[in-house]
């Protein structure tokens, strides 16, 4: 059903919910791993502490993400309104300026829970799941990278927002923690 209401020619859901679905996909891939290689005789209890803590972040990341992925059903809705009014309207600019900045918090909130999934993948479970963990450091890249991008489109004419910095280093540290989850994989 998700699939069919993405495909659909609507303007949502669109790229902010299927952000912060496979988002909560990544969160799922850290939770179980972190589970699993809690469950691992050979761990030690301080590995284990960490890994409980880990899946249990990751389960509280995994269900903000959906309720992101619902919220941004909505949030582009004000900046379609906006685009609609009359371009003789003296409050149009600035009121597609105010629709975009706010249409802007929740890919922020996407981009920030992608860059800590991706982050929390390393050392991150039991060897035999290498694969869902460079998966999970993927999708969460990949999850904040899209979020960010839909921050910049928003804030265009808006250069000296400080949430695209902000963004910037967001996408930056989510790559770099794929690039270790890669490597150690």
């Amino acid at each position: 059903e998700l699939l069919q209401r993405l495909a659909a020619p609507t303007p949502a859901p669109g790229a902010g919910s299927a952000g912060a679905v496979t988002c909560s996909l990544a969160a799922g891939l850290v939770e179980m791993a972190a589970a699993v290689g809690r469950a691992r005789e050979d761990a030690a209890a301080s590995e284990r502490q960490t890994l409980t803590q880990t899946a249990e972040r990751a389960a509280r990341l995994r269900a903000r993400a959906l309720e992101l992925a619902e919220v941004e059903l909505h949030a582009y809705a004000p900046v379609l309104a906006a685009v609609r009014l009359p371009r003789a309207d003296p409050q149009r600019a600035q009121r597609i300026a105010a629709a975009r900045a706010q249409a802007s918090a929740t890919p922020l909130a996407i981009a920030e829970l992608g860059a800590e999934l991706a982050a929390r993948v390393a050392g991150c479970g039991s060897p035999h799941l290498a694969g869902d963990a460079i998966a999970a450091a993927v999708l969460a890249e990949g999850a904040c990278a899209a979020a960010a991008r839909l921050v910049t489109i928003n804030l265009a004419e808006a250069p000296e927002d400080p949430r695209i910095g902000r963004v910037r280093m967001l996408t930056e540290a989510a790559a770099d923690a794929r690039v270790q989850a890669l490597a150690s994989g």
